[in-house]
């Protein structure tokens, strides 16, 4: 089965971005690019809420082209524009988007069904609120939590919505030299089912 990873930027007080969305105090850099493509190597598939699925919409299918581009830009360029693309929304329609699947009810079942199809890992960047729906039903394997060293306040919340005990187990830890420690974790059920196999 393949597994669903989340992959989020918080603060060190458990915040994922400011009271208006603000994003401005996230550290990044090619360390942290390069890392993170190793991960998108792994995965074929992107989910996303509504929200960051436009925003990526507006900037990845054509930054790789720009006179500009970094190399960063160029690869998750190439990648973004190959794989397929699964979106959270009660609004949206998938008439006119390419390779884009777009989940409005039974959302369970729906990311069950796309686990079980041959391929690699399904990531899930950002997209608080998607992330939060997925959470509080169990549906995700591996977390991604990139810390960084700043408090915001308020904002939205990493975890929402959690309403009993989720065990975790911590497989791995990554220091960046920009002070961003990446926490890497599975979920207790993902366990058991790569054990149960």
């Amino acid at each position: 089965m393949r597994r669903l990873v989340f992959f989020m930027h918080t603060s060190l007080d458990g915040f994922v971005a400011g009271p208006n969305g603000e994003l401005d105090w996230i550290n990044i850099n090619e360390e942290i690019f390069d890392f993170v493509a190793t991960m998108t190597g792994k995965a074929d598939t992107a989910l996303y809420g509504r929200v960051t699925y436009e925003m990526m919409q507006s900037y990845w299918p054509t930054a790789g082209q720009k006179p500009n581009a970094s190399k960063h830009d160029k690869e998750h360029s190439e990648w973004y524009s190959k794989v397929s693309k699964v979106v959270l929304s009660k609004s949206m329609s998938e008439k006119g988007l390419k390779n884009t699947t777009v989940i409005s009810d039974q959302l369970a079942d729906n990311i069950d069904r796309i686990k079980n199809l041959d391929g690699k890992n399904i990531l899930i960047f950002g997209s608080p609120t998607a992330s939060h729906s997925l959470l509080s039903l169990g549906l995700v394997d591996e977390f991604w939590v990139f810390v960084n060293p700043v408090l915001v306040g308020q904002g939205i919340p990493l975890f929402k919505g959690v309403t009993e005990t989720i065990p975790l187990t911590l497989l791995e830890t990554k220091i960046f030299s920009c002070g961003v420690i990446a926490l890497h974790y599975e979920t207790k059920q993902a366990s058991v089912k790569i054990n149960n196999k």
